[in-house]
C-alpha cells in the first residue's frame, strides 16, 4: 500500500498509530493510519478519499468516523483477507495535535518528523479536571434513567462511563496510554477486575448496584492520582444523595 500512497503528489506522509505503534498489537488488532496532508491540497483530499483509499488497496467497504466525532477518519475493511484499516486524514499543520506518539513510516520531506520533534506529547494526557467537571452530572444522568425504569439507556451510559472515565484512569494506574477500555484485561488486570463491579444485567437492584461501584472506583481512583485539581464537592454529594434515593425507591 505505502509505495502507491507515495505515488500521491498530495500526500506528505503516513504514521502508523494505535496498538501497532504501542507495541501491543496481535491478529486481531486493526491498523490506525495517519496520512498527512499538504495544507493547501486537505479539501481535495477530503472529497476524493475513498477514491485514493480505493487506488492504494483493496477496498470492501468504508464510511465515515462521524459517529466518533471524527469526520477526517474513513473506517475501512480491506482484503480478503478482511482487515480493519482506520485512515485518518489529517494536515501537516495538523499532525502534531495527538494522544500518543505514531511511529512515522513515510516522510516525504521531513515535516512530519518535524511537527512531533516541536511538539512534544504532554506527559499526562489525561485531563482530571475534565472529567471532574462532568462526572457529577453524569451521575445524575444515570439516576435519573434508572428511576425512569429505562434500564438499557442505563447499562450502554454504564459503558459510556468505563470508556470515558474509569478505563482511562485505570490504565494511567497501570502506567498504559488512556485508550478507553482497550486492552485494560492485559495491561491493568487488578483495576479490570475492579471493573467487573461497573457491570449489569437486565435488573435495576444490579444496575443501581453498578452507579455505586462506578462512583466508588472514580472516587478512589480520582483520589490517588495525586493530580491537583478543584473538587466539585456539592455536585458529588448532591448527586450521590439523588443516585441513593432513586436506588432507595427501587426497594
Amino acid at each position: 500500500m505505502l509505495p502507491k500512497i507515495r505515488q500521491e503528489p498530495r500526500i506528505a506522509g503516513v504514521a502508523v498509530a494505535g496498538s501497532i505503534a504501542g507495541g501491543l498489537p496481535d491478529i486481531y488488532s486493526d491498523v490506525d493510519l495517519v496520512v498527512a496532508v499538504e495544507d493547501e491540497a486537505f479539501d481535495s483530499v477530503m472529497a476524493d478519499r475513498l477514491a485514493l483509499i480505493g487506488s492504494w488497496t483493496d477496498l470492501v467497504a468504508g464510511f465515515i468516523g462521524e459517529h466518533v466525532g471524527e469526520p477526517r477518519l474513513i473506517i475501512t475493511l480491506v482484503g480478503p483477507p478482511l482487515l480493519h484499516v482506520d485512515f485518518k486524514f489529517v494536515r501537516v499543520c495538523d499532525f502534531a495535535e495527538r494522544i500518543e506518539d505514531p511511529d512515522i513510516l513515510w516522510d516525504r520531506n521531513g515535516a512530519l518528523a518535524d511537527a512531533l520533534a516541536a511538539h512534544p506529547l504532554a506527559a499526562d494526557p489525561l485531563d482530571l479536571q475534565w472529567i471532574e467537571d462532568r462526572f457529577w452530572i453524569w451521575v445524575h444522568y444515570g439516576a435519573t434513567k434508572l428511576g425512569r425504569g429505562e434500564l438499557f439507556e442505563v447499562i450502554g451510559f454504564l459503558g459510556y462511563l468505563r470508556d470515558a472515565v474509569l478505563g482511562p484512569l485505570a490504565a494511567r494506574r497501570a502506567g498504559a496510554p488512556p485508550r478507553g477500555v482497550r486492552h485494560l484485561d492485559s495491561v491493568a488486570p487488578e483495576e479490570a477486575r475492579e471493573l467487573r463491579a461497573t457491570l449489569c444485567g437486565y435488573d435495576p437492584h444490579e444496575a443501581g448496584r453498578a452507579l455505586l461501584a462506578t462512583v466508588d472506583l472514580y472516587r478512589r481512583w480520582r483520589d490517588d492520582t495525586g493530580i491537583t485539581l478543584d473538587p466539585r464537592r456539592t455536585a458529588e454529594q448532591l448527586a450521590v444523595r439523588y443516585l441513593h434515593d432513586v436506588i432507595d425507591q427501587q426497594a
